[in-house]
């Protein structure tokens, strides 16, 4: 098997609790301005690896699935920072993303989380850590992690570097 290309790291995970602890050590590299863009079928275990990315990051209260409001807003106590964590499940497209001011908070400060990403794909910025999340059985999933960019690179070489990327 030939070892995956430079930006790009691959991470089985055997439970919901190993996809959170994924997100955990991805959560605690995280600052202003970075995007996270998850993508994987319906209960793939995007929610969960958005519970465990905003733990680490410091969010309160946990992260849950912003499906019927489309955007929640997190705030980090201690900084003020701002997480946005956003699920386009029920958006139809680019356009339809663009009516809610995805625009805007994609050029701010704020960290952002996007549920269901694919759904506007080319309409994200260059720069971003992708997370597919592809369903091995009724509990393993692979995440395969991709960087766009060179803070995205260098994120992925940060989470490749800590002890929970090792499979």
């Amino acid at each position: 098997m030939s070892a995956p290309p430079p930006d790009e790291l691959r991470i089985q995970s055997d439970s919901p609790q190993r996809t959170e602890q994924v997100g955990l050590a991805l959560g605690r590299l995280l600052r202003a301005g970075d995007l996270v863009c998850l993508s994987g079928q319906l209960g793939a275990g995007k929610t969960v690896l958005s519970r465990g990315i905003g733990a680490g990051w410091g969010a309160d209260p946990p992260l849950s699935s912003p499906t019927y409001n489309l955007v929640h807003e997190h705030q980090r106590e201690n900084d003020g920072a701002r997480l946005q964590h956003i699920d386009l499940y029920r958006i139809s497209g680019p356009a339809e993303a663009a009516s809610l001011g995805l625009d805007d908070i994609l050029e701010g400060d704020d960290i952002a989380i996007i549920e269901w990403s694919q759904r506007i794909g080319d309409c994200l910025p260059k720069e971003q850590l992708r997370i597919d999340i592809e369903l091995a059985d009724e509990q393993a999933r692979e995440l395969i992690i991709s960087a766009r960019g060179q803070r995205a690179r260098s994120l992925l070489d940060a989470l490749r570097d800590t002890a929970l990327s090792r499979s």
